[in-house]
């Protein structure tokens, strides 16, 4: 059977990457980019430092900043309106996921117009928009590298999955030096989105011998750091691991799709404004558990590759090892229970029967080695407290 990869035209990894934008741009022959990201990359300098590196280089950029932490139809918008006016033939995306999925779909429909919904999955969305640069800021979505992006529609609170070919960076800049300050809890939250991302690739239904080499190797990088740079943001070592395995995670799930977790954890995204890291950490153990007597000999390897089982360990001792060491992991990173998160309890049971059909509306379960009824999803809400 044959597989089909789609990957930015050009990626550049390691200390400093992030200042070869004037190439990068020179190269696809852009001349008038517009730099998307959020206030807090401006506060922190982020934005002006590449504005200082294209003015080095003889060239300039704008900066659209109003995007907003999960990207929604209005914010959409306003993107595109900036985009439209100003004439720009080049996007660069500067930011963690939210700005970097921002930048996809304000790219798609400032070039194409309609929206956000007429491109929503299943659709496959093959026509390419503006050109972007993506320059992730965390070590954790992998939306650099992937053909995806989420956007919520406020009207009915649903986390809308988008995927294609159009979604895909053209260029993507991992630079784990633009993480060093990222705060403990946002270094977590990303972090354990980007070991998902491993997971769910490596145990999807549509993985390859393409995704499981991605996903294993990230793996192996965030397995043995994750804890490192929660402890010390200033791990170099560390940080650089985790950079990298994000990317890969990145690459396989953009080739293998994810599963069960994501699918649960968008619309608790969506309806109690759970960061998507943090609210897959939530639910990472509970689905595992679940998951796993349908690809044991799979979930066995994701033991291994993260350092927690060895090749001696039966499969069962190596899946407990597993299930151990995400819950250890959950506590040390202090991941909260959506109770403590201060989700209100008849809020989330009364929406219970919603979240399950916008889960298995997005697809993402029917990737799962175990595919759930809409009652077992229920039943797994119902379970996080």
């Amino acid at each position: 059977m044959a597989y089909v990869s789609i990957l930015p035209r050009i990626l550049q990894s390691g200390a400093g990457a992030s200042q070869q934008v004037p190439q990068i741009l020179s190269g696809l022959g852009c001349l008038r980019p517009l730099i998307i990201t959020d206030r807090m990359m401006v506060e922190l300098g982020y934005a002006g430092r590449i504005q200082q590196v294209l003015a080095d280089a003889g060239s300039q950029a704008d900066v659209f900043s109003d995007t907003v932490p999960e990207p929604t139809v209005a914010s959409i918008q306003a993107g595109v309106a900036a985009a439209r006016e100003g004439g720009y033939d080049s996007i660069i995306a500067l930011g963690g996921g939210s700005p970097i999925d921002s930048a996809k779909a304000i790219g798609i429909l400032a070039k194409h117009g309609g929206e956000m919904r007429d491109y929503k999955f299943p659709r496959d969305v093959t026509e390419a928009g503006l050109p972007i640069i993506a320059i992730p800021t965390t070590a954790g979505t992998g939306s650099e590298v992937t053909r995806f992006t989420i956007i919520t529609d406020e009207k009915s609170d649903e986390k809308m999955l988008c995927a294609g070919a159009g979604f895909m960076p053209v260029a993507a800049l991992v630079d784990y030096e633009l993480t060093l300050s990222l705060p403990p809890r946002a270094t977590a939250d990303t972090g354990i989105d980007a070991l998902t991302h491993a997971i769910e690739a490596y145990v999807s239904k549509k993985a390859s011998l393409f995704s499981d080499a991605q996903a294993l190797a990230a793996m192996r990088l965030i397995g043995p750091n994750l804890r490192r740079v929660f402890h010390r943001g200033d791990d170099r070592v560390a940080r650089e691991a985790v950079m990298l395995g994000s990317t890969l995670a990145g690459m396989a799930f953009s080739a293998a799709s994810v599963a069960l977790v994501h699918g649960m954890s968008r619309p608790i995204g969506a309806f109690f404004h759970v960061p998507h890291g943090l609210s897959n950490a939530m639910l990472l153990p509970a689905v595992t558990a679940y998951s796993i007597p349908a690809a044991p000999d799979r979930y066995a390897d994701c033991a291994r590759a993260i350092g927690v089982a060895s090749a001696t360990d039966s499969v069962d001792a190596a899946v407990g090892k597993l299930l151990g060491e995400l819950e250890a992991i959950n506590d040390e990173l202090q991941v909260p229970t959506p109770a403590l998160f201060g989700i209100d309890r008849d809020q989330f049971l009364e929406r219970m029967p919603t979240m399950a059909q916008q889960a298995l509306a997005s697809g993402s379960p029917g990737n799962n080695p175990r595919v759930p009824s809409e009652a077992e999803i229920i039943e797994l809400y119902r379970s996080l407290w």
